[in-house]
């Protein structure tokens, strides 16, 4: 399969991990690779000694075929670029900040930068800021997320409006069919989280990863919209975040509440209930817990018997 997403990372399908914390190691990453696509490392939740071990890691088995994804936000970051860079990572990810701050620094290394956005307005910063691509992530993603709540079917012709650069599709995207919608909406490619971190090589709790097999419909919801929006499972943590909002507690307090490894807790440990669980509303349709390779299968067989369907209309 050829678009401008595969001849830019040079891989065989359009398809990009996304880089969750806790749930993206070098296994993960490197299965990826492997795979066909493109892995990310998610150096969100990892110091700078253990992204180091872990992109060494995945050079032994996936050969380069994999990139780190960064959040810029992030208190180590300065450090995490220095390994990125001393480790000659090919393709880095940033998210959550300014991308104008890294993207001339990594371009200049030879490294290929993609920024992911939320809105229209940040996808054009992103083109000014001299990125190699934009991922565009509507309001169905897990973790993280725009206050605009753009869903991502309105939000990639948006993006497609105002840039010629290959454009990568993320939120609410677990399958083949929705991969088709996304191109047709006009990306060159997709970012899958939710359906990888339910993977066997997912470095995710085994108890998270049940977790997301049970969540249904309406069992994730968007919080923390003052600070810095994010789409949990609903549970105990869920619920005291969602009553510290409402009961008008100020941003310190709030980030006092995160700033608890709770995030860790939930999808690293295992802590179903005071532990924060990140993940997409595409997590209602995800049915089990498969090995990478044969998730990239189902999604292209999947891909291209809808393109089929699609041509008898």
């Amino acid at each position: 399969m050829k678009t401008p997403v595969t001849e830019l990372f040079g891989i065989e399908f359009p398809v990009i991990q996304g880089g969750m914390i806790w749930c993206a190691g070098w296994e993960l990453a490197s299965a990826v690779g492997n795979a066909g696509g493109l892995g990310l490392i998610g150096a969100g939740s990892m110091n700078p000694d253990l992204l180091r071990e872990q992109i060494r890691k995945a050079n032994n088995v996936a050969n380069g075929k994999f990139g780190v994804n960064v959040p810029l936000l992030y208190t180590q970051v300065n450090d995490i670029m220095q390994v990125i860079i001393d480790e000659r990572v090919s393709v880095v990810f940033t998210s959550a900040g300014n991308p104008k701050i890294w993207t001339s620094t990594l371009k200049e290394k030879g490294i290929k930068v993609a920024h992911v956005v939320s809105s229209q307005k940040f996808a054009v910063k992103c083109e000014e800021a001299g990125v190699d691509a934009i991922v565009a992530e509507g309001f169905e993603a897990g973790g993280h997320n725009g206050k605009e709540e753009t869903t991502t079917l309105t939000l990639v012709p948006l993006v497609r409006k105002v840039t010629a650069l290959p454009l990568i599709a993320a939120g609410g995207i677990a399958t083949g069919r929705a991969m088709l919608a996304a191109m047709v909406l006009g990306a060159d490619g997709v970012q899958m989280g939710t359906r990888f971190a339910a993977s066997t090589e997912s470095s995710a709790h085994i108890n998270f990863k049940n977790e997301i097999l049970r969540t249904g419909e309406g069992d994730t919801h968007l919080v923390m919209k003052q600070l810095a929006p994010v789409r949990l499972i609903k549970n105990e943590f869920y619920n005291q975040v969602l009553n510290a909002e409402l009961s008008g507690k100020s941003k310190e307090e709030l980030k006092e509440i995160l700033g608890q490894g709770r995030a860790r807790k939930g999808m690293f440990e295992g802590d179903l209930s005071a532990g924060e669980l990140e993940i997409g509303q595409v997590s209602a349709l995800i049915e089990d817990i498969i090995p990478v390779n044969e998730i990239m299968q189902n999604i292209i067989r999947e891909f291209s018997l809808a393109k089929n369907e699609l041509q008898k209309l």
